[in-house]
């Protein structure tokens, strides 16, 4: 088996737009490739675990938008969950039992996950910020430690198991024997009873507390991300491993800006002189107001591209996106006689006769003036 692990897809031999179906008739296919009791080849057990690790991965939707952003760094410690190797004649891991109808050593009991909703301004989405979350939770109880018994007293052997926490049953199917192994039901795979439980959980374990932890939100995260933190979900008592932590990010809207992948857009507003001779106007952005240039004959719409102002992106240090600024000419409603005056000289310098106001007309001077040069500009 190679040191480092291969691309997921490559390994089901399916393209990255795999439908669910695709998954499935893959993983199928190389289960029983691979599959120990079918395939004597000394790197058998290590291909069938690889193929059961991936298809465990691209058959969740969540895990699976983790790592086709983040490669296998986004699966931190998730890959194969519950995924314990073989035992016997092929204990590999629950999935198989879906496909098969065989079975296989199940994963331990392990504690309930949690899953939170946590809100976050547009900015400190972008920069990432860490917020303090208070989770009610049960938790290893602290009188026995999880063992579930009464301080004092004795813990002995399970009787059904004889200590080893699983039991085993051999199972025929058409694609061969396979050993079904699962946890004892009796001591629910510990492999050990106490005598006399424990007063302050009853002998479960584990007791409800709240306590406060601190969620680090990444920089560039988007709405509706689901964060995976490993192990802070609710206790399974002594031994067991704990539940994970689901916090799932919603961004509030900004009034400014808008994102688009990991671009932000906003509209600022130019004066038609300014759009007409080019100027400088001051515009806002995600870390303070900057001054950009307008050019000499501006169209409103036009856009001006501010360089690594936009979101980080999520995981890749140093990578920004741009901010996209669009421009958008104003037209003033209103015009004093001066300014009136001047525009009449400016539409004559264009060739346009003056026009005078007329009784009854709810057209204004400028609108006329726009009319005019609309008229010019069809004759050219």
């Amino acid at each position: 088996m190679t040191t480092s692990k291969r691309d997921y897809y490559e390994v089901l031999g399916v393209a990255r737009d795999a439908t669910p179906e695709d998954l499935k008739k893959a993983f199928r296919k190389q289960a029983l490739q691979y599959h120990p009791d079918r395939n004597k080849a000394a790197d058998a057990s290590d291909r069938f675990k690889e193929v059961n690790e991936a298809y465990q991965v691209l058959s969740d939707p969540q895990r699976k938008a983790q790592y086709d952003q983040f490669g296998h760094k986004g699966m931190n410690g998730q890959a194969g969950r519950g995924f314990d190797g073989f035992e016997g004649f092929g204990g590999f891991g629950d999935i198989f039992d879906s496909f098969f109808g065989g079975s296989s050593h199940q994963a331990a009991n392990r504690g309930a996950d949690l899953e939170f909703q946590i809100n976050v301004s547009f900015r400190d989405a972008a920069f990432g910020v860490a917020r303090e979350l208070e989770l009610n939770r049960m938790e290893r109880c602290e009188r026995c430690d999880g063992n579930k018994a009464e301080p004092g007293t004795d813990i002995i052997e399970c009787s059904t198991c004889h200590g080893e926490g699983k039991v085993r049953r051999t199972q025929r199917t058409f694609f061969g024997q396979f050993q079904q192994v699962t946890a004892c039901p009796t001591c629910q795979g510990e492999g050990q009873q106490v005598k006399t439980a424990c007063k302050l959980c009853s002998g479960r374990g584990t007791e409800r507390k709240s306590r406060k932890i601190e969620v680090k939100i990444p920089a560039g995260v988007e709405h509706g991300v689901k964060l995976l933190i490993h192990g802070e979900g609710e206790s399974g008592g002594s031994g067991v491993q704990n539940g994970d932590l689901y916090v799932h990010i919603g961004v509030q809207r900004d009034k400014v800006f808008t994102r688009r992948g990991n671009d932000v857009m906003m509209t600022a507003e130019v004066n038609m002189a300014m759009a007409a001779l080019g100027g400088i106007i001051n515009v806002e952005t995600l870390e303070g107001s900057i001054d950009i240039d307008v050019k000499p004959g501006t169209q409103s719409g036009a856009v001006t591209r501010i360089k690594s102002a936009g979101i980080p992106h999520m995981g890749t240090a140093g990578r920004r996106g741009d901010q996209l600024v669009e421009l958008k000419v104003m037209t003033p409603g209103k015009l004093n006689d001066r300014q009136t005056e001047l525009l009449q000289e400016l539409a004559e310098s264009f060739g346009l006769e003056r026009v005078k106001e007329t009784s009854g007309s709810d057209q204004g001077i400028f609108d006329r003036f726009k009319d005019a040069f609309r008229g010019e500009g069809s004759n050219s």
